[in-house]
């Protein structure tokens, strides 16, 4: 049986996000739902322009791995906790909020001042570049304990597409694993652009 919080109508993407983070029973979590709160996380795109490049994507990207990370888990027989789970697939990529109050991406504007179309948002050159699973990991570690497990998974994500590409092979765990193609199906399936 998949333990999952039902989505329905009644509860809100925040609401099911803010409950499932705290039925982990993680110490600190409800002073990291604060921060990522008061950093934007709930409103923040999930990219410049590709998948989710609008208002609350990251949010909607963060529990479309969720479900996915569900779904495989049980699909091969529920090789990782559910906690651990639920953490990593809720915060990947809680760097692309941004840090120090400064938000991760911004409305990219043409010269006329109208809106990109084609790329609504472009990021923060106000905020230090920082590879944004490195900073999901220490924005989450300001407020609660990850497990070495977790942090691997949080910063390998990206697989051949992140800054570790190089470093994955042979390392790689079930959280890892699950986490990577739970982000990648949701990203290129599931959020595919113009859909």
């Amino acid at each position: 049986m998949i333990e999952a919080i039902e989505k329905t109508e009644d509860i809100s993407k925040e609401e099911r996000f803010i409950k499932e983070l705290k039925d982990t029973g993680r110490e600190g979590i409800d002073n990291l739902i604060l921060a990522m709160k008061n950093g934007g996380f709930f409103t923040a795109p999930c990219s410049g322009k590709f998948h989710l490049a609008k208002e609350g994507g990251l949010l909607e990207h963060s529990l479309n791995v969720l479900d996915c990370a569900r779904e495989i888990n049980v699909a091969l027989g529920f090789p990782v906790n559910k906690d651990p789970l639920i953490i990593v697939a809720l915060l990947h990529d809680l760097g692309k909020m941004g840090d120090h109050g400064k938000p991760n991406y911004v409305e990219k504007l043409l010269k006329s001042g109208e809106r990109s179309a084609a790329e609504p948002y472009t990021t923060n050159k106000d905020l230090a570049y920082i590879d944004h699973e490195i900073r999901s990991v220490m924005i989450a570690e300001r407020y609660i304990e990850l497990t070495e497990e977790e942090e691997q998974a949080i910063l390998l994500h990206n697989g051949l597409y992140g800054v570790f590409k190089y470093e994955i092979q042979g390392k790689e765990t079930e959280l890892y694993m699950i986490l990577h193609f739970s982000d990648m199906w949701a990203s290129r399936v599931i959020e595919k652009e113009g859909e």
